[in-house]
């Protein structure tokens, strides 16, 4: 048997989510697909540049994602007022076709204000939303305080609830134990992941594969590792710059055509890590604008990129192939 035949022999029982023949019930939200964490435009005076905003919509709209995420970590929502975070959901919701979906990041630190914020985010138009861990007094976020955190979310949010845990930006990962727990909740529908590994996400997979629960890959770099393993899609922050390789990316996964998808993932692993961990939000915003979208700057106290980081961020797409 040739190797790539072999290869997609061995991890086709992952990508039907197990080896059980007990079939999982159908998800009360089918998650599957790519989706852009978008990021927030601002002007020049970092005010919030709703034109922009809908001129990116407008390009978006013609890549095959499945929906989008409003105020994730990309959108800058903790530095943006309640009421601008629902403006901008409201004005994207009003763009779109109803058959794309739009999740909206809704955690704030208070089990009450998440839930407020939730029913806001519902009424503006959310599909579903997307609670990060509440992280400040993070020492004391144990377990049973997570899991009665998202029970209690879950139990009063109109829309379904997709955990988030992004330990690189609240220095906390939502533990295993309360990921299973919270699994078998019936509105909380799955999880995004942005740690990156990519056994502790295998086994969640094959955990809660009894459960109607889906996990989204939290970033382009391991994104195909991601499906190897049984995940549903991915939220990427690459996306808003290279959506149309991501959403290939996905195709070749789906089938079965790993050592073309190979390929392509290594291609997205050095321009991923540019726009996430070495330069954040402001090397997004500018690679976006070599792409023609509108990225702009971003609110302070973000900082733009300097002129030798804006040249390594340019090296980082260019030596890959995408400029």
């Amino acid at each position: 048997m040739a190797l790539g035949a072999w290869f997609a022999s061995l991890l086709r029982p992952a990508l039907r989510r197990g080896l059980s023949t007990a079939p999982a019930p159908p998800p009360a939200l089918d998650l599957a697909g790519i989706y852009p964490p978008l990021v927030t435009p601002f002007s020049p005076a970092q005010d919030v540049d709703y034109a922009q905003l809908e001129g990116n919509l407008r390009r978006y709209a013609g890549l095959p994602f499945r929906g989008f995420v409003l105020q994730g970590s990309s959108g800058e929502f903790p530095l943006l007022a309640p009421h601008e975070r629902l403006e901008v959901l409201s004005r994207a919701r009003r763009m779109l076709p109803a058959d794309r979906l739009l999740l909206a990041g809704s955690g704030c630190e208070s089990t009450r204000a998440t839930i407020e914020m939730t029913a806001s985010m519902a009424e503006a138009g959310a599909d579903a939303v997307l609670v990060v861990t509440p992280c400040y007094y993070r020492g004391a976020m144990s377990s049973a305080a997570l899991v009665r955190h998202y029970m209690e979310v879950a139990d009063a949010s109109p829309v379904p609830v997709v955990l988030y845990s992004v330990p690189a930006n609240t220095g906390l990962d939502l533990p295993l134990e309360a990921v299973l727990t919270l699994a078998q909740h019936p509105n909380i529908v799955g999880l995004k992941d942005s740690g990156g590994d990519i056994t502790r996400l295998a086994l969640i997979i094959h955990k809660t594969r009894q459960e109607s629960f889906q996990v989204l890959a939290g970033s382009a770099g391991f994104l195909l590792a991601s499906y190897a393993v049984g995940a549903v899609g991915g939220i990427c922050a690459l996306a808003n710059v290279l959506g149309a390789p991501l959403c290939q990316l996905e195709r070749l996964c789906r089938e079965g055509r790993w050592q073309e998808a190979r390929d392509l993932q290594h291609r997205l692993v050095e321009p991923n890590a540019a726009v996430t961990r070495r330069f954040g939000i402001a090397g997004l915003k500018k690679a976006m604008e070599w792409f023609g979208y509108y990225g702009g700057p971003c609110r302070a106290p973000l900082v733009p990129l300097s002129p030798g980081q804006e040249q390594e961020l340019r090296e980082a797409f260019s030596a890959n192939g995408w400029l």
